[in-house]
Formats: C-alpha cells, sequence, structure tokens
C-alpha cells in the first residue's frame, strides 16, 4: 500500500541559535546551556524525549502541539512555505 502524507499546516522556525524571533511557547522548549558566555548544545523537549537541535535544523510545532527538531534537508523535501 501507499500513503500520501495528509495536508497540514504547521509553524516552524529555522535555529539560528537565537531564541529572540521565536514565539514563547517554542522558547519554553528550548533548553541551552551557556560555557564562558558561549551557547552550547541545545536541546528541545519533544514527545519522544529531549532531542539535541543542530545548527539550522528547524523547529517544528506539531498537529498535537508537540515541538521537534527536523534537519534543512528534510524540511525542504517535506514542507513548502504558505503565502498567506
Amino acid at each position: 500500500m501507499k500513503f500520501r502524507k495528509k495536508p497540514v499546516v504547521i509553524e516552524a522556525f529555522k535555529w539560528t541559535g537565537d531564541t529572540k524571533p521565536f514565539p514563547q511557547e517554542f522558547k519554553d522548549a528550548i533548553c541551552c546551556k551557556a560555557h564562558d558566555g558561549i551557547m552550547g548544545n541545545c536541546h528541545i523537549h519533544t514527545l519522544e524525549g529531549i532531542m539535541e537541535i543542530g545548527e539550522h535544523d528547524w523547529i517544528i510545532k506539531g498537529v498535537a502541539g508537540e515541538f521537534y527538531p527536523c534537519k534543512t534537508d528534510i524540511f525542504e523535501k517535506t514542507y513548502e512555505p504558505l503565502n498567506l
């Protein structure tokens, strides 16, 4: 059997190491550790547990309000921008 992913609209932000442009609910899900003023590893709380956020990952808010990281190449193959 073959299946097609249902079209859904998601919110997503590209990770640059700075949460300033993110809405508060995204910021609340992200945890970063700083060492000597330099931002280190960052993680996000997901339904599957805590996952590391890589440089240039997209942070996605899913259909159930959950958050998770997505690598850029997968994101670009899966999603396209909406022009509302």
